[in-house]
């Protein structure tokens, strides 16, 4: 059953805070060790850490999927899939275009010309996590803004890639998929192997050891963000208690690790809830219900507040991936500095937004949406910046240019700029 407290219950709120990061830290001892032995071995261990964890034998499968397979793949999905992934594929397309940054170009009339271009990365690999349900939808969120970007070259990479996952790549043009997962398979585009090439940046949500394995080789390759188990925070003094319960549940049902709180200054709405919830779990299946109840017993929680002001100061220390914010709570929308993705009212559920109403579901988690909200088009390309002065141009930033560089110390860069107003010929300041 999910718990109920009061935002002054300090010991719950810290379990609260504190259920997201520790889960992280605790792989990465882990992930070091799988990380650095695919570093060393290339494919030889990619085989061996995928037989031992996820039981594939990539002797006997190969590690790129087979065009028969995603052939055989449209045999085993509906004609209502093939419509349902067009239609959300358009929505997300025509968000993503409107997500790039523009090139910009600055003259003033001494003729110094300041620009800014863009240009795609060149190729990038997306996570598509194959654990315990067929995630189609993250082919879709990811691959899209990359081709919206230019990216040249687009990888999947999922462990047990289903036949959803297949047809959803094939349909959006992608033929390079690596039967692929957890921290071996981040290893192997981050560093390269022999039949696996590196990528400029891996992108794609996934459990605690591919967002601790992303986390480790940020610097060696760029990464989107730490997306680990997915967050729901639901605010509001007013609701459906049968909807917001089916929404906590619905993010609950991702992962054990899952977290889901509800935020509320009504403790009778808030009761209505936690008994809701006991509704919406009797009504899954018996592995769905252990699932999702683990998560809400351990990581979820209904916090009782002062009034919904204070509910917004938790909403921004927390940061949560998805926010929603609901009747009078939707209202405070300006009052919100930090979440990943945000759902205003009642009939703005989170699975809208994970499937196609066009805004991206790879979002921060962990608190990371402090610094940045999801995934976008931008996050594919360079903003590259281009400067041409004239000499006009140059002698109006002469005297700055130099008095700052000899402030630092710097005397060659001072001589780079004043050896261009000497004649032709002069002996140059000693530097």
């Amino acid at each position: 059953m999910i718990p109920i407290f009061r935002s002054t219950d300090s010991e719950a709120m810290k379990r609260l805070a504190a259920s997201r990061g520790n889960k992280l830290k605790e792989a990465e001892s882990t992930v070091r060790r799988i990380l650095d032995d695919v570093r060393r071995h290339g494919d030889r261990a990619l085989k061996t850490w995928t037989l031992r964890l996820d039981g594939i034998n990539l002797k006997r499968t190969g590690i790129c999927v087979k065009r028969t397979e995603i052939e055989q793949a449209y045999g085993q999905v509906s004609p209502e899939f093939a419509k349902a992934v067009k239609r959300a594929a358009r929505n997300i397309r025509r968000a993503a275009k409107q997500q790039l940054p523009k090139a910009w170009q600055i003259t003033d009339t001494s003729g110094i010309k300041v620009s800014q271009i863009i240009r795609p990365l060149d190729r990038v690999a997306c996570y598509v996590p194959g654990g315990r349900f067929p995630l189609p939808s993250t082919v879709l969120m990811s691959v899209i803004p990359a081709q919206v970007a230019g990216v040249r070259e687009i990888l999947i990479a999922s462990p047990r890639p289903a036949p959803a996952v297949l047809v959803a790549a094939d349909m959006l043009g992608v033929n390079k998929i690596f039967r692929l997962g957890g921290a071996q398979a981040i290893a192997a585009f981050a560093y390269g192997t022999e039949n696996v090439p590196r990528a400029d940046k891996i992108v794609g949500p996934g459990n605690r050891y591919v967002a601790a394995a992303k986390k480790l080789v940020a610097g060696e390759c760029g990464i989107d963000f730490v997306a680990g188990p997915s967050e729901l925070m639901v605010v509001g003094s007013k609701g459906n208690p049968d909807w917001i319960a089916a929404d906590l549940v619905a993010q609950a049902e991702h992962d054990p690790d899952a977290v889901a709180v509800f935020v509320t200054p009504s403790r009778k709405l808030g009761l209505s809830v936690q008994a809701a919830v006991g509704k919406v779990l009797e009504q899954m299946t018996a592995a769905g219900r252990s699932l999702a109840a683990k998560a809400l017993e351990e990581h979820g929680g209904i916090v009782v507040t002062r009034d919904l002001d204070e509910a917004m100061e938790l909403v921004n220390a927390f940061a949560p991936e998805h926010l929603t914010l609901l009747g009078d709570a939707a209202k405070r929308l300006s009052q919100v500095c930090s979440a990943g993705s945000i759902f205003l009212g009642d009939s703005s559920p989170v699975a809208a937004g994970d499937y196609a109403s066009g805004t991206n579901h790879i979002l921060p988690t962990a608190g990371a949406a402090r610094v940045r909200g999801g995934l976008s088009a931008a996050d594919f390309v360079k903003t590259i910046s281009v400067q041409e002065l004239s000499a006009p141009g140059l002698a109006q930033l002469r005297k700055a240019i130099v008095t700052l560089a000899r402030t630092e110390g710097l005397e060659a860069h001072a001589h780079s700029i004043e050896t261009r107003f000497k004649a032709h010929g002069a002996t140059p300041k000693k530097c």
